[in-house]
């Protein structure tokens, strides 16, 4: 776990030593307060913590990778990567380092954004479970785009191939249901199939609100699902094992 800890810290000191790390934190409390102004009501009920938690979780699309695509990316441009599956250090723990230095900073963001939930205390009185529930599921739900973003990052050296990849299937998980609700016959079957194992909804886009489907739903409305926690648990160590496995398949080839 030591060589876990010497890469994860360089690579949070490489996030603050360029604009990368305030850019998307700005954008991720500006997107946020967005949503939480848009959805704040008078009564403070719950619906305005479901659409502020929505609103960050529907931006990690594009945040996450983000701040994975650098990651593996610039290692394979510089060729410094070579340099690390050549060292002592095992693919494992170069993916751990990586993944818990921008799991680290969606920590950060997501404690900077409590601004808003000690507005509703200040002027309302909220229900405080659903506050905690939300903001597992955000966590959980950050740790999964996170191991995405990172798997697309090993892909290629271009950073930009990185983002779009990885924003690219996080879209698709996105809107797997609104698609497979308007097409038929096998691709509908398909998409159904992949909907049970692969839905990252978060919008109903029908009404562009929040959706009462999908793994983050049940957190923003206070439930504790533990096959809602597992899929998220399961879908982020899949993809860091298969960024592992792309490594290991570099270091022999």
């Amino acid at each position: 776990m030591t060589l876990v800890r010497v890469i994860a810290l360089k690579e949070f000191r490489t996030y603050f030593a360029s604009p990368m790390a305030y850019v998307v934190a700005a954008a991720f409390l500006a997107i946020t307060g967005f949503f939480f102004v848009a959805s704040v009501s008078d009564a403070f009920s719950e619906a305005t913590i479901r659409g502020f938690l929505a609103g960050a979780v529907f931006f990690m699309i594009f945040m996450s990778p983000a701040l994975t695509m650098r990651l593996l990316a610039e290692e394979q441009k510089l060729g410094t990567l070579e340099l690390l599956l050549t060292s002592p250090l095992r693919e494992v723990e170069i993916v751990l380092g990586k993944f818990i230095a921008a799991f680290t900073m969606l920590l950060i963001m997501a404690f900077l954004s409590l601004f808003f939930v000690l507005v509703l205390y200040v002027y309302g009185v909220p229900d405080s479970w659903p506050i905690v529930t939300g903001y597992m599921g955000l966590l959980l739900y950050g740790a999964a785009t996170i191991a995405i973003g990172l798997f697309a990052s090993v892909l290629s050296p271009n950073q930009i191939v990185g983002l779009v990849v990885g924003s690219g299937v996080l879209t698709g998980l996105t809107i797997i249901d609104f698609i497979s609700a308007r097409v038929t016959g096998t691709a509908a079957e398909v998409l159904n199939g992949l909907q049970l194992g692969a839905s990252f909804s978060v919008f109903d886009l029908d009404s562009f609100g929040v959706a009462e489907a999908g793994h983050f739903a049940d957190f923003a409305r206070g439930i504790i699902s533990i096959s809602d926690i597992a899929y998220y648990l399961s879908v982020t160590f899949l993809f860091l094992f298969l960024t592992v496995l792309l490594l290991q398949v570099r270091r022999w080839r």
